[in-house]
């Protein structure tokens, strides 16, 4: 079963998502976990875009749902390694969902978008928005840019991009994936003028070199 189906089949079950990282721990997770996982929870409850506590305590999550040995928990997932990554995507996908309710929670909406994007891409492309508009620094952008052009969606990536980059503030980054995200859809003169547009960011130098030569290459090849 595909991945949003599920999700919304499970959305409609009268259970709360917050409860997914305690979900009927046998007495062996239960000493194992509880108690990373309560420091993780903490950490994130302060800052729920510290990357390392979010991937440490999703893969808590995603080892518990493959791990439940119960046949009713709708996350227990069978021996079956497709199904058992069903069920670790939902388990994280239900932490995610809790953390991004947090209004500078960037990271969680990320995490959203790239298990969302290839069932919903539409949904997926609003989280990965929003996501880029609660962090000033640019980091979520250019995640959420990778995770497009990752999904074969460089359009996309294309749009988010010109529509949120600030070439100055944000982490080059950004420009890296728009100039390449402007050459996976054929866009040579966009990716061109996203190049220029990095000479805003100081000590570019190295990137745009790198850039630069495949830039050029392209326009060598492209028709004119």
């Amino acid at each position: 079963m595909a991945l949003m189906p599920r999700l919304r089949q499970l959305l409609r079950r009268p259970f709360s998502a917050s409860t997914v990282a305690a979900r009927r721990p046998s007495p062996s997770q239960e000493r194992r976990d509880t108690r990373p996982e309560d420091a993780l929870r903490a950490i994130l409850t302060d800052d729920p875009n510290d990357a390392t506590a979010f991937h440490a305590l999703a893969e808590i999550v995603r080892r518990r749902a493959a791990e439940s040995p119960n046949p009713e928990d709708p996350l227990t997932a069978p021996q079956d390694e497709a199904a058992q990554q069903r069920a670790a995507d939902l388990a994280v996908w239900s932490l995610a969902e809790e953390l991004a309710g947090h209004p500078r929670g960037w990271r969680p909406l990320l995490e959203l978008g790239r298990l969302s994007v290839a069932d919903d891409p539409e949904g997926a492309a609003r989280r990965l928005a929003t996501a880029a508009e609660r962090d000033p620094s640019g980091e979520a952008l250019a995640e959420a840019l990778a995770i497009l052009r990752g999904a074969a969606m460089p359009t996309e990536a294309l749009g988010l991009g010109t529509g949120h980059w600030r070439a100055r503030e944000h982490t080059p980054e950004v420009g890296h994936h728009l100039v390449l995200a402007a050459l996976e859809a054929d866009r040579v003169g966009e990716a061109r003028q996203h190049l220029e547009s990095l000479a805003l960011h100081p000590g570019t130098e190295e990137l745009r070199a790198e850039l630069e030569r495949v830039v050029a290459a392209r326009e060598q090849t492209s028709p004119t």
